[in-house]
């Protein structure tokens, strides 16, 4: 992480804008150094989090569970989810600082200890803790970041989910190691980075104000839910069609990989790589979706993502690993080019907007677990990655129902689209 100076920059052409006050959030330029702490903060958080998928074939062989009680698990971590709008109104009214600064330490603490219990329910009552740290974070992280990032929003999200991306491309591999090296109860030392990260951002973050800007154009919950319609009806059904791709590779990759024989450490790196292409294409997405505009880059996504993941069912040994860094690349670039949308159309209650958004998105991703998961246990999941891969291209017509357009100033009501 990077620790802000009084004067941060951006560079914006030729010039660098400087950022007069350290304390100030809506500057309209781009925070660099702090817009990269939240993002260090997000790769050390979901460092944690990304130990569950690598340990599922263990767990599967010591509790002997099903494909379906394995994906579970991932429910479990999921579920609270439903409490970020709650979370992201409460946010706009007492401030983020909190929320971001101590779930690292929570989620590192209760992920360490995977190993321990001999109990599925034991499991899945740390999950749930995780999930409500999680969904705190994550409701909470973006919109701190956002309001750091000025008129660069989409590059601001690019930050936040390329520390993301870095945390679970480094969770698989760290995870694995540690295992193989320590057994699977022997990990519980883990949660120091954790620990140690929440004690930084505590120091790097505590001047940033408390009290979340314009609260004079704060709206009542159910009001705000009604304003969201207009986005989130496409917005919707194109999380939905996405998901399955993203659930298939992120949480049955490892399992699909030891079943046509790959051994646990293999399996553990391929999904390193996916994720480690996923950092260049969260940066790359929202970066040229502020020039290009939203709706380009999500159509260019939805179109070869499929194409890649049938290529890489078709595939067989190392090839794979190109097919999955492009498959990376592609599939997770979408995500900073969505969450901006989110937030640009909403800016004064963003962590309200934020907060559905990722509210929905985890209760849908939950969906499409289980349902690949049965697929898997009744058909075999090369049939259920099939099926995922085809899914995205049904989405193609939700995103012309989409604003086409980047906003270009601050300070609209919510809900109010601008055009390009």
């Amino acid at each position: 992480m990077i620790i802000p100076t009084v004067t941060d920059t951006i560079h914006n052409g030729s010039e660098d804008e400087a950022v007069p006050d350290a304390r100030a959030v809506d500057t309209g330029v781009f925070q660099t150094g702090r817009v990269v702490t939240i993002g260090g903060a997000h790769a050390v958080h979901d460092t944690y989090t990304a130990f569950l998928a690598p340990l599922l074939p263990a767990f599967i062989t010591k509790l002997s569970l099903s494909k379906t009680e394995a994906g579970a698990l991932t429910v479990f971590m999921q579920a609270p989810s439903l409490l970020q709008p709650f979370i992201g109104y409460l946010a706009d009214r007492v401030g983020l600082r909190y929320f971001v600064i101590l779930a690292p330490a929570l989620t590192a603490i209760m992920m360490s200890l995977l190993g321990i219990p001999s109990r599925y329910a034991v499991l899945a009552l740390i999950l749930t803790v995780v999930g409500l740290s999680s969904a705190a974070f994550h409701a909470t992280g973006p919109v701190m970041a956002g309001r750091l990032s000025g008129r660069k929003l989409g590059r601001g999200m690019g930050f936040w989910m390329v520390g993301g991306e870095l945390g679970r491309t480094i969770g698989p591999i760290l995870i694995v190691s540690a295992v193989a090296i320590l057994t699977l109860e022997g990990t519980p030392w883990l949660m120091t980075g954790g620990l140690l990260a929440s004690f930084l951002l505590y120091l790097l973050l505590k001047d940033i104000p408390e009290t979340p800007p314009h609260p004079s154009q704060q709206i009542a919950f159910r009001q705000g839910l009604q304003l969201l319609k207009r986005l989130f009806v496409p917005l919707v059904a194109i999380i939905t069609v996405r998901v399955f791709i993203l659930a298939s590779l992120t949480t049955y990759l490892p399992i699909f990989l030891t079943e046509e024989g790959a051994s646990l450490w293999f399996a553990g790196v391929s999904l390193t790589v996916f994720e480690a292409a996923g950092v260049a294409g969260a940066l790359t997405g929202g970066s040229v979706s502020d020039r290009l505009g939203r709706r380009l880059i999500l159509i260019i996504v939805m179109v070869t993502t499929p194409l890649f993941m049938l290529a890489f069912l078709a595939a067989d040994g190392w090839i794979r690993f190109p097919l999955l860094l492009a498959l990376g690349f592609t599939s997770l670039s979408a995500a900073p080019v969505v969450m901006a949308l989110v937030q640009e159309n909403y800016p004064e209650n963003r962590a309200l907007a934020n907060g559905v958004y990722m509210a929905l998105s985890f209760v849908i991703r939950s969906g499409a677990v289980l349902v690949l998961g049965a697929v898997g246990d009744a058909y075999g999941l090369r049939l259920a990655f099939t099926l995922s891969a085809i899914a995205p291209l049904l989405g193609l017509p939700f995103v012309f129902m989409l604003p086409s357009s980047v906003p270009s100033r601050q300070g609209r009501k919510p809900g109010q689209h601008s055009a390009r």
